[in-house]
């Protein structure tokens, strides 16, 4: 996407970070890794809460500088979320503030009611306690019994991991596809079969991460049906380089609430100003050596290491020599997962630069399991962007990362015919793709009206500009998985 205007500095919040401590005797998270977390943003109730601004919902917020806390100097004291189904629960992290459990319980229940035990101690002692657990329910509830404190029971965080249970039944696209990866020059699901992923990009994270929480992202998942969310951490442009820890862990949460959802999540490193990609190699090192360490268990995560590189200067040889000094940090830690590569002069396979795909063709990355990348805005890029598009298909595995119906700005009027033409494309030579973008941002591109976030509503068509209905539209057709 071209530079966004009006952008917004959101301010740091500088996280209060304990130190780890593990209970004796329990692993840390062997085992359960792969599982996702699937407390975040659920309805969370409390025995008791001490004040304003510490109510229950502050504990599964994601946001380590936020906690619950219940009255002081009163035991017992509790704390439970509400997953909304039935789950299997494999791992419980406990984030405790200085007011702690010395004695407490982690209790899992299919209807709030009747209780079991998966885990008690009575020689807690604050920190993190990260617990490998074995439970099925609905509920999962922390009841403590004794402080370590004369004060209340207080966390920061309580993540709950584990998966639907029961009635799933590959309903979701990672559950129906699992782990994906290149085959010839197409994408495949885990059974080897060709697949064509379809949903949206976010718009940046660091000025409209209020169009990410629990609501939107359910809306995305059930009532547009998505298949993959685009997580767009711009570099530049008051983004990643301004606060590495804040927008590394702001992409760590998206990542697990897609994953809640059962889409893929695409990680891209949405350099645009300066278009050297090298210019952000240390940092883009740095940042996908911890994306790739956490999250190396999951089966949805892409990683797009190069948004649109651009300027006369950064030739396909650039790009590639790039390519081959960042891929092999994501391989260390994440073997199976595909990587896209961005193509000169803004992802256009060279085409806005005067040139076409076959400078890759002759010269490809030497990599396994990669995919280049398109983008398109359709009231701007003409027959010329689209027989590229058509003919690098037969060539090269293609994954449109980016595309909007408007101009290149991402404003403008929408050009749906064109739009259609390119969708029809894709669907026949099975290319996935992703719209710019999910969020209320003023131009036409942004599929919701001003004002819609945070609070929505974001189901339906009532908060949709134009484009927005005319793409949640082609999202909810049928997958062919």
């Amino acid at each position: 996407m071209r530079r966004s205007a009006g952008a917004r500095i959101f301010a740091v919040i500088a996280a209060l970070m304990a130190p780890l401590m593990v209970p004796a005797g329990v692993s840390a998270s062997a085992g359960s890794a792969a599982d996702p977390l699937v407390s975040q943003g659920k309805t969370v109730t409390a025995l008791s809460v001490e004040a304003a601004g510490l109510e229950p919902g502050k504990a599964v917020d994601g946001d380590t500088a936020t906690r619950w806390a219940s009255a002081e100097g009163i035991d017992p004291q509790w704390i439970r979320v509400d997953l909304g189904a039935t789950h299997t629960v494999s791992r419980v992290r406990l984030n405790w503030e200085a007011a702690y459990a010395t004695a407490y319980r982690v209790q899992t229940s299919p209807d709030g009611s009747t209780w079991t035990d998966v885990y008690s101690t009575t020689s807690g002692d604050g920190g993190i306690d990260d617990l490998t657990v074995s439970g099925s329910g609905r509920y999962v509830r922390v009841y403590g019994t004794q402080r370590g404190t004369p004060y209340g029971y207080s966390l920061w965080e309580m993540e709950v991991y584990g998966a639907p249970s029961g009635g799933g039944g590959g309903g979701t696209p990672v559950q129906a596809n699992g782990q994906l990866r290149v085959c010839g020059i197409k994408l495949c699901n885990e059974s080897g079969k060709q697949i064509q992923l379809r949903g949206m990009s976010s718009h940046g994270i660091q000025w409209y991460n209020q169009c990410l929480n629990t609501s939107s992202l359910d809306a995305l998942a059930t009532d547009w049906k998505a298949d993959v969310l685009r997580i767009s951490m711009y570099i530049q442009e008051d983004g990643y380089e301004t606060n590495p820890r804040l927008f590394t862990d702001r992409v760590h949460s998206l990542i697990e609430m897609a994953t809640a959802r059962g889409m893929y999540a695409i990680v891209d490193w949405h350099m645009l100003d300066p278009g050297d990609p090298m210019y952000n190699l240390g940092r883009a090192k740095t940042f996908f050596t911890e994306i790739a360490q956490r999250h190396n268990g999951k089966k949805n995560v892409l990683y797009e290491i190069a948004n649109e590189p651009n300027g006369d200067a950064v030739t396909w040889s650039v790009i590639r020599d790039y390519a081959h000094q960042l891929i092999p940090v994501i391989r260390q830690h994440d073997p199976d997962a595909p990587i896209l590569v961005g193509t000169r002069a803004w992802s256009s396979l060279g085409v806005s630069g005067g040139g076409n795909e076959t400078e890759i063709v002759n010269n490809p990355v030497n990599a396994a399991n990669i995919m280049y990348t398109f983008h398109f805005y359709a009231a701007s890029h003409g027959t010329e962007y689209l027989n590229t598009l058509s003919r690098a298909a037969d060539r090269l595995p293609i994954f449109v990362t980016e595309f909007g119906t408007q101009t290149a700005s991402g404003d403008g009027a929408n050009n749906f015919s064109r739009s259609q033409q390119y969708l029809d494309l894709l669907a026949q030579k099975k290319i996935s793709w992703v719209n710019w973008n999910f969020s209320d941002d003023f131009r036409t591109g942004a599929v919701f009206t001003t004002g819609t976030c945070p609070n929505g509503s974001f189901a339906g068509t009532g908060r949709l500009k134009e484009a927005g209905v005319w793409i949640r539209d082609r999202i909810r057709t049928a997958d062919d998985f």
